[in-house]
């Protein structure tokens, strides 16, 4: 009798053994660095496109102007939602571009990796409050982002590649207090670094899964011609890609691989064996939706995303081969 409550309780055991690894195991922060350096540039690009015609974008003469965008969320035209924003009651331009003005300045001091524990919650909070008032003009890319600066926020991601990881070596000292080593944390492996990480991956799956189930319910992710409608759409067409009229096995095969992939990303990417392939396709089919439908900025974030499923022991070996030449060519 005790034989079989044994095999259950070290079964049980062993399922949490296994969550407690996947969640608390100390991971290092250097991919998790990438991602904010890439993150950061790619925020600061937004907010500059939004500085060229700001007025267009924010406050009272805006495309979707202020009443319009705080009723789209408050319950007016439907549900209301937490989509809540204070830029809804900011009307003058000077005071809006001093605003903006103060996000560019927070973003690139993100993504050049200044005082990264202060300004990572800023650019995170600053792109909400954005994304919240900018109802109508989003798309893929803002939301992407949204997630990235999320995540990134809560681990030490400002602690290599960044000018805090130089300050923090130029001024090293044993006998700085906690503050310094918290506001300039050492690159070392944390379990922070391992939450941030596995909760974008799973938020990475959710997103293929349920973009995998709503294709499906569409009638040409089965009969195969998916692709070729949207590679042929004039409206988005950046490369012309109509010569595949002429292969329908090939579109169809596309189609077809693109679906598989995308719902089952969230059980293939997990096992090392089947992981570079997973990563593989995303590259490829993220390349392709940038260089031909156009969608540049969404194509590289999406890439980048995937990327948190890259060692980051493996990124800090990559970084360092490249240092090398360079450390030997000013020797």
């Amino acid at each position: 009798m005790n034989q079989p409550v044994n095999l259950v309780k070290n079964w049980l055991l062993g399922y949490v053994d296994a969550w407690d690894q996947f969640w608390f195991t100390p991971r290092l922060p250097h991919t998790l660095s990438i991602l904010r350096i890439i993150t950061g540039v790619m925020l600061l690009y937004s907010h500059l496109v939004l500085a060229t015609d700001l007025s267009a974008f924010l406050g009272d003469t805006a495309w979707v102007n202020n009443e319009t965008a705080r009723q789209l969320h408050d319950g007016t035209f439907g549900l209301s939602d937490y989509g809540r924003t204070y830029l809804w009651f900011i009307s003058s331009p000077a005071l809006l571009w001093i605003h903006h003005g103060f996000t560019i300045t927070v973003t690139a001091c993100f993504a050049l990796g200044i005082l990264t524990r202060v300004t990572s919650p800023l650019a995170w909070f600053l792109q909400l409050m954005y994304l919240h008032r900018l109802t109508g003009t989003l798309f893929g890319f803002d939301q992407i982002l949204t997630y990235l600066a999320m995540y990134l926020m809560l681990a030490p991601s400002g602690s290599c590649y960044s000018v805090d990881a130089w300050l923090r070596e130029r001024f090293a000292s044993t006998d700085r207090g906690r503050f310094w080593h918290w506001l300039f944390p050492e690159a070392k492996a944390t379990v922070l670094a391992n939450i941030a990480t596995r909760l974008l991956q799973l938020h990475l799956c959710l997103i293929y899964l349920f973009g995998g189930i709503s294709k499906a319910r569409g009638q040409t992710w089965w009969d195969g011609t998916a692709v070729w409608y949207s590679v042929s759409n004039y409206e988005y067409q950046s490369l012309d890609m109509t010569w595949l009229s002429g292969y329908p096995r090939l579109f169809s095969a596309m189609t077809h691989v693109t679906l598989f992939w995308e719902i089952f990303y969230c059980a293939l990417v997990w096992p090392r064996l089947t992981r570079p392939f997973v990563i593989a396709v995303a590259v490829a089919v993220h390349a392709g939706i940038a260089l031909a439908l156009g969608m540049i900025t969404f194509g590289t974030m999406m890439i980048a995303a995937n990327m948190i499923f890259i060692s980051p022991g493996w990124v800090q070996h990559i970084v360092v081969s490249l240092r090398r030449p360079s450390q030997q060519n000013d020797g």
